[in-house]
Formats: structure tokens, sequence, C-alpha cells
């Protein structure tokens, strides 16, 4: 399955793709992004490896980032580790949806990745498996995708034990023995299992 414009062309208005990246993660926030492929710019030589993100090389995904920030209307969320733990990730997700939709003035149409549709004031479609169906979704995937991976590098540089520029704050091997041997820090998602665990273990 190639992501295309077939989605999208069902539609006639301005169309936008969301998606999020980072719900599975141990720490750090949960980012959404929000892009607007205008019609008459689908056939610009980049847009046909726009694909969904995990199926991008790295180099390949920095840069498309580039060229879809420098040319389509686009916009980025975050939500926080903390309000991640107040609201839970699935009410964080669609909340860094839809802060991500509400920044882009004149959307008429949204396709949404996922099974869920955040509450927005354009007509949202969910779209299961969308960052392998529209472009416009797989645009916003990449985006998401190295915005969250920035980050994660970013705040890997204070706390170097957790593999975080490597693993992204996912729970892999290396993550999970870290959180063991370094405890938990600022960054972490509480409500986590596994870090809920160690801190109730130590209480």
């Amino acid at each position: 399955m190639v992501a295309d414009f077939s989605l999208e062309d069902k539609y006639s208005g301005i169309v936008c793709g969301i998606d999020e990246v980072g719900r599975g993660p141990l720490a750090g926030p949960v980012v959404a992004a929000c892009v607007i492929i205008p019609n008459n710019m689908r056939n610009l030589d980049f847009v046909v490896d726009i694909r969904d993100s995990k199926k991008v090389s790295p180099k390949k995904r920095e840069y498309l980032f580039k060229k879809i920030t420098s040319i389509f209307p686009y916009a980025i969320s975050e939500i926080s580790p903390q309000e991640i733990d107040k609201i839970n990730i699935l009410q964080a997700s669609l909340l860094a949806m839809k802060k991500a939709h509400d920044q882009i003035e004149g959307i008429e149409y949204s396709l949404v990745d996922g099974n869920k549709t955040p509450d927005i004031r354009s007509n949202a479609i969910a779209v299961i498996k969308g960052d392998q169906k529209s472009k416009s979704i797989a645009a916003a995937s990449i985006i998401a995708k190295v915005y969250r991976d920035r980050i994660m590098s970013d705040i890997s540089k204070e706390y170097p034990n957790y593999g975080w520029d490597r693993n992204s704050g996912y729970p892999t091997k290396e993550h999970r023995e870290a959180l063991l041997i370094h405890g938990v820090t600022a960054h972490h998602r509480r409500s986590f299992k596994p870090v809920r665990d160690i801190i109730e273990s130590e209480q």
C-alpha cells in the first residue's frame, strides 16, 4: 500500500492530514502534526517520497521535514508527560491533534490517522492506517516523528543513561534497565505501568 491522494480527492474543499507520534513511549511528550498539501503542489518532486514515517529512513525523514515545513501549511503540538498522566494517553493524543488542527485557519475536512477523531471544527474523518493511505496524513506523521525525535535527542543530553537519542523513550531493554538503575525522571510518564511500578516499589 502506497500513500496517495485518493482520500483527499473525495472531498471538495481544504483537506488536511493529522497524525500523532509517541503514544507508546515511557518518556517524553506525545506530538501531533497537521499538514495541508495544496492541490497545485502535489506534483513537486519530493512529494512522491512522502509515506508512512516508519517506512522512511531517518536521513530521508529529515530531508522531507525540511521540505514539508518550508512549503506546505502545517502546525505541530505537543502534550507533556505530566498532562498525559493527568488525562490519559488517548485523551492527550486527541488533544494534541486538536491543538495542531486549530492553529490552521480554513480547514474544511480533516483526515485523521486512527479510529478516533478529536473534537474539531472541521469535518473529521478517521482513517485506520491512514499514514499508509493518505499523503497528507503521511506528511503529518513525518513532521510529528522528526519533531519528537529531536526533543528526545535534546533531553537525552541531560539524561544520557536512558538512550533516548536511540529509543525515543520507547520501552526498549536498554531503557527499562536504565529505569531500574537510575530511577524515574521528570520526563517519564508516571501513569505508565513499568514507571508506576518502580515509583510504588520505592514508596
